[in-house]
């Protein structure tokens, strides 16, 4: 699932960011979800399967999926 989770939004980045901020999210994905495993000995599963979610979806907002983001790679 989470391949296949990375795979979908990877592609869609790819088409419309580029490989190089691509590469960014896609290790951002992976970070966050290596995170997860030692961050839930501390705040328990599913805080910490919240939290790392969060970071991910925040870091691929900001850098890809708002207007502004998306304006400045296309140059419009």
């Amino acid at each position: 699932m989470l391949a296949a989770a990375g795979a979908v939004c990877g592609r869609s980045w790819l088409r419309t960011r580029g490989p190089a901020l691509t590469g960014v999210l896609l290790g951002t994905y992976l970070t966050a979800f290596g995170a997860s495993h030692p961050l839930a000995k501390k705040l328990g599963a599913w805080p910490s399967v919240l939290t790392v979610t969060a970071a991910a979806a925040a870091a691929s907002h900001l850098l890809a999926d708002r207007p502004d983001a998306r304006a400045s790679s296309t140059g419009t």
